[in-house]
């Protein structure tokens, strides 16, 4: 099925009796039982106002037409929303429906926040077949329960969505990358923690130990910029660190750690780790495989033997692990008992009959 306006869509569900497996550009579709439903037919921009740092968008909309849109007004969004498919080997088209049901945000969240925190409304079609529209177009709305930050992360579990508002933000002038070699986990850890304590308004600090290198990156004017990579160079002086300034470079660089390219065609299974950044050496000494840090060491990317379960290693310190490439069941952390009861009763209100991407969050 692949409806071609919202009412197309409400109608499509309310008569649905059987499960309905939602995508969007099918870059990261999971094996689930039912009929596909495609929102790639609900496409274009509806709106977009450079001086409110507003752009609404139909869930089908390609996202590269987005950043293409925004690039005219030297714009972007900010959470830097990464492409799946050289890691799950798929060839579908990303979506700004997809992202945002994903909640997919990259390597700048830990300075700019998640893609929910932009998400100003959203309308969707819940599995009743009713069209619910919540939020607006500016940061500051008054209605009712959050539905917006509902949606973002539910992996069309409550609903279908069609159409996003976003906040955007300007494209800095200017971005560098402070690089340390030879550090081991823990001391690529402390020294991210150390960066991010900073006030120096780091944008992204990654480690990757195949390289074994240790990514600090800041953005913004290019005085500012140059300043403050020299003063972080300065900071971790007894490694040598050096700075790369070369736009191209830098941008290859992190699109590189957004899309988790050290992994792509490699075999195994991929699991997304979520712990602190001090646990994040005590996690990785209980996984042997292939492992990459984001977020200061609070994102651990793991490429382990197929069948592996990450969830294992997290016993006794905290977190949570996501298979974002596997056959394994299920697919997320399962929740702690009252999380569980909530999530299920929100499932049974929004979607009544049980057909949107069943069992998926379960």
């Amino acid at each position: 099925m692949r409806p071609q306006t919202e009412d197309e869509l409400a109608g499509m569900i309310a008569q649905a009796r059987a499960p309905l497996r939602v995508q969007g550009g099918g870059t990261r579709s999971p094996a689930l039982a039912g009929e596909p439903l495609e929102t790639s037919g609900l496409t274009g921009i509806v709106l977009y106002e450079p001086g409110a740092l507003t752009l609404v968008a139909k869930a089908g909309t390609p996202l590269h037409e987005v950043e293409a849109a925004l690039e005219t007004g030297g714009q972007r969004l900010p959470f830097e929303p990464m492409d799946a498919r050289g890691l799950l080997g798929t060839q579908g088209t990303p979506t700004v429906g997809g992202m945002a049901a994903a909640n997919v945000s990259g390597p700048r969240r830990i300075q700019a926040g998640a893609c929910r925190d932009y998400m100003l409304g959203v309308r969707f079609v819940d599995g009743a077949g009713r069209v619910i529209r919540n939020g607006g177009r500016v940061m500051k709305n008054v209605t009712g329960y959050d539905l917006v930050k509902l949606m973002a992360g539910s992996f069309g579990t409550l609903g279908v969505l069609t159409e996003i508002a976003f906040k955007v933000l300007p494209k800095p002038a200017a971005q560098m990358t402070v690089v340390i070699e030879g550090l081991d986990v823990a001391a690529a850890v402390a020294a991210m923690s150390q960066a991010l304590g900073s006030p120096f308004d780091v944008s992204g600090a990654a480690h990757l130990p195949a390289v074994g290198q240790t990514l600090v990156r800041v953005e913004g004017f290019a005085d500012s910029v140059a300043y403050r990579a020299h003063q972080l160079r300065a900071m971790f002086a007894a490694h040598a660190p050096h700075i790369e300034d070369d736009d191209l470079a830098v941008e290859t660089m992190w699109r590189g750690i957004r899309d988790v390219a050290p992994f792509h065609g490699r075999d195994g299974d991929v699991w997304r780790i979520s712990c602190k950044p001090s646990d994040a050496p005590d996690v990785a000494a209980r996984l042997d495989g292939a492992l990459m840090f984001d977020w200061g060491g609070g994102l651990v990317w793991a490429c382990l033997p197929t069948g592996f379960d990450a969830r294992a290693a997290l016993s006794g310190i905290g977190g949570h692990a996501t298979l974002v490439r596997g056959t394994a069941r299920p697919v997320f952390h399962p929740q702690p008992a009252p999380v569980a009861a909530l999530s299920a009763g929100l499932r049974a209100r929004f979607d009544p009959k049980g057909i949107l991407n069943p069992g998926l969050m379960s």
